[in-house]
């Protein structure tokens, strides 16, 4: 084990931080019995860097598929092309309105303490995504938002380090980007499409049929494999693909899957006025997503701490 590692067996052994612990030795077991994992994505975790953990965890297939918002998975391409002329504001919480309005005025996007140029990241994806968009609106062929990324990654030559969607390009990871349409590129695509450079909009693949996709992507790994689920934040990133299976089992019925393998859950977040991103992994037994029997672990932290400290455990650091 490494320093982390072997930190984490010395301290972590009670309260939140013995389920951290226990959840990521969990996840090894799973891994070794022959399981899979899927990592949901939520938040800004892509921002806060997470990428230099989940990168080697996809090298080392460690991750077999990954959901996450539309947000996450281009902010890994902005800090991939921009990240030296990224800004760091410490004091956020302290900022003014004129002060953010100033922001505003250099084209810096704040994600709380991490300001994102729109120049030298947005624009710079922008122009050449833009190409591909057009190129399949002109020949009449549909791809999924992610198959044009992973498409330009395979491409190009760059540090592909403390990328993570560069290491799921070249690992052709499956990848499910449900409501990708409320991202800065969505917005951008839409745009695009109004002002008539995109002629037309049935280029871009839709969300229902990321939802079949990835329903065929789970009935064919769960007839040799356990699927786990590891769901980092809540939200549409986790929400979205943990309904696959009772909506095999319930709605299209013919083929019965069994419920996913091991559910782990690292949020904030709290179950008060019902909040369904809080919502405890037992309520999901209800629900025909897990069984009795699946290992369950909710981690009640700020992900962007938590997760890193996961993956430095399972990968041995």
């Amino acid at each position: 084990m490494g320093s982390i590692s072997e930190f984490i067996e010395r301290n972590f052994r009670h309260f939140n931080a013995a389920v951290l612990k226990d959840a990521a030795d969990a996840y090894i077991a799973h891994l070794d019995r022959g399981g899979t994992m899927m990592i949901t994505l939520a938040g800004a975790m892509s921002t806060a860097e997470l990428g230099v953990s989940l990168a080697e965890m996809i090298r080392r297939d460690k991750v077999h598929a990954i959901t996450c918002t539309g947000a996450n998975m281009e902010e890994d391409l902005f800090n991939l092309v921009a990240r030296s002329k990224y800004e760091r504001i410490p004091n956020y919480r302290e900022l003014s309105p004129q002060q953010e309005q100033e922001l505003l005025r250099r084209h810096l996007n704040r994600v709380t303490d991490t300001c994102i140029p729109e120049e030298e990241a947005m624009r710079r994806i922008e122009r050449v995504v833009l190409d591909e968009w057009v190129a399949a609106s002109e020949k009449n062929q549909r791809k999924f938002p992610h198959e044009f990324l992973y498409k330009i990654l395979r491409e190009c030559r760059i540090d592909p380090v403390d990328s993570w969607m560069v290491a799921a390009a070249h690992k052709e990871l499956p990848l499910f980007v449900p409501g990708w349409e409320d991202s800065t590129l969505g917005n951008i695509y839409a745009a695009r499409c109004i002002t008539g450079a995109i002629n037309n909009v049935q280029a871009m693949r839709s969300g229902l049929e990321y939802m079949i996709e990835l329903a065929d992507w789970y009935r064919r790994v769960s007839k040799d494999s356990s699927i786990g689920f590891f769901q980092i934040g809540g939200g549409i990133a986790g929400d979205f693909p943990i309904c696959v299976v009772p909506m095999l089992n319930q709605d299209v019925v013919n083929t019965p899957v069994p419920e996913w393998g091991y559910f782990c859950q690292i949020s904030d977040s709290t179950t008060s006025f019902g909040s369904y991103s809080g919502a405890v992994p037992n309520e999901k037994i209800t629900w025909g997503k897990l069984n009795v029997d699946t290992p369950r672990f909710v981690i009640e932290s700020d992900a962007t701490i938590v997760a890193p400290l996961v993956f430095a455990k399972i990968l041995g650091w």
